[in-house]
């Protein structure tokens, strides 16, 4: 049986778009594809901005799911869980787990202090599935990511 691995990322140092900025970088990296999800059109909206937006050869290159050439994209946002550049990883920057999220081989769970609650529920049952990974990510005071409890 396959696992789905879920990170966890409590937003605390540096805002939303400054981390999708640097996780989807890693994942690009890594030879991924991405699925960044939120309901919220303006943030999606925001988040493509800021990613072209990185600086000369840096920029991510992205687009909107709904638009016609959504399965040539490295880096998809979307209001939903769909993939269709078959990205196997996904990025749920709104905080709203979606269990749809589960047909991905990894996802990377966002939330701030409004969502902790949330998210710590979350943690819980994910705790007691076999096939779900789920790990927790704090920021530092220099605002890299490590693996915490």
């Amino acid at each position: 049986m396959s696992q789905t691995r879920v990170d966890f990322y409590q937003l605390s140092r540096d805002p939303v778009d400054v981390t999708v900025a640097k996780l989807a970088r890693k994942v690009l990296q890594a030879g991924e594809r991405l699925v960044v999800v939120s309901e919220d059109e303006d943030q999606r909206t925001r988040l493509s901005k800021v990613l072209w937006e990185q600086g000369g050869a840096a920029f991510l290159a992205n687009g909107m799911a709904d638009s016609p050439h959504a399965a040539r994209q490295p880096i998809l946002l979307s209001a939903n869980c769909d993939a269709p550049n078959e990205a196997r990883m996904a990025m749920i920057v709104d905080g709203r787990w979606r269990d749809e999220a589960l047909a991905f081989d990894r996802v990377l769970l966002m939330f701030d202090a409004a969502q902790r609650d949330a998210a710590a529920d979350l943690w819980r049952r994910f705790a007691k599935d076999d096939a779900i990974d789920n790990r927790i990510n704090k920021q530092d005071e220099s605002g890299a990511w490590r693996e915490g409890r």
